[in-house]
């Protein structure tokens, strides 16, 4: 797969599955809408101790999903810039092509196997 188009559908694509999961444990930071943050699960029982206690940890869980979420989200971002900007597929340390079969396995990939 070495056509530019097909990996450009790959990333659209994967862009808009981890939107619909970061949709699902967060929100567009309103201040930031480049950001993500992450919400509680929403529990209803808040003034209980025992559910407020369960909603923090939901919380916390909310927040590391998200940040995973959030890397790789940026990092497809960033691959569709680097198409529109003609610098796809280049190695950002050497300066050299990505491998091909690096990009079809990862095509949101910055770097060569070399610099992994």
């Amino acid at each position: 797969m070495n056509d530019m188009n097909e990996y450009k559908v790959r990333l659209t694509e994967e862009k808009g599955h981890l939107e619909t999961q970061l949709a699902t444990v967060g929100r567009r930071n309103p201040v930031n809408p480049n950001d993500w943050e992450a919400l509680p699960p929403e529990t209803g029982q808040e003034s209980d101790p025992n559910d407020a206690a369960d909603l923090i940890e939901g919380y916390e869980g909310n927040t590391a999903i998200l940040k995973d979420l959030e890397i790789r989200y940026n990092h497809v971002l960033a691959a569709l810039a680097r198409i529109e900007a003609g610098t796809y597929g280049i190695c950002e340390v050497s300066g050299e092509a990505i491998e091909p079969a690096r990009l079809n396995a990862d095509p949101a990939a910055r770097t060569c196997k070399a610099h992994l």
